[in-house]
């Protein structure tokens, strides 16, 4: 099932998601429906509060890369970033921010401390695009979004654009959660 993405502005991007105590069959499901989301988007990451869960819960996918073709899909819970090396700015996006983008600037290495889908503790190190993508992603769990990271002039320079998708004048080729209220609404 393809979930609503909330957008700028939705309360549950601001809040500090809650760790997960384990890995059920809500959870799986949830998982699931988290890819098929983020292939359908199609986006390479996704954290479970961009879908209405403030749950410390994230999938990956960056194959659809021609460079990183060869990684695989990665469930991320509970993450939390232990070491971190370098620094490179690039430039983001995010399905919760439709058609905005803007460089951020991030460490180009991190250690990462997370469980897998199956809950089992993991540690590894991840750089280039993996460790930006992973980040990014642990920024939602924080309740940030890369437009919070962005140089304040760099931010004046998109201010309508995010203004416009906090009065939900957006459009975007996946279902937002903005929209599916209004929807239910209007039943």
């Amino acid at each position: 099932m393809i979930l609503p993405i909330n957008t700028y502005s939705d309360p549950v991007l601001g809040l500090k998601a809650k760790p997960l105590k384990g890995v059920d069959a809500a959870i799986e499901a949830l998982i699931a429906e988290m890819f098929d989301t983020m292939y359908k988007a199609p986006g390479i990451g996704l954290a479970a509060p961009q879908v209405g869960h403030s749950i410390r819960l994230v999938v990956v996918d960056i194959s659809s890369i021609e460079k990183y073709a060869d990684f695989k899909p990665m469930v991320v819970i509970n993450p939390r970033i232990v070491a971190v090396r370098g620094r490179n700015a690039m430039e983001e996006g995010c399905l919760s921010l439709p058609g905005v983008a803007g460089d951020v600037v991030r460490p180009s290495a991190i250690t990462l401390h997370y469980r897998d889908e199956k809950f089992e503790e993991q540690t590894a190190d991840f750089d280039a695009m993996m460790a930006r993508v992973l980040q990014h992603e642990i920024d939602h769990l924080d309740g940030k979004l890369f437009v919070d990271r962005m140089e304040k002039r760099d931010r004046r320079k998109i201010q309508k654009e995010l203004d416009a998708i906090a009065e939900g004048r957006v459009k975007a080729d996946y279902p937002l959660a903005r929209d599916a209220a209004k929807i239910v609404a209007e039943v």
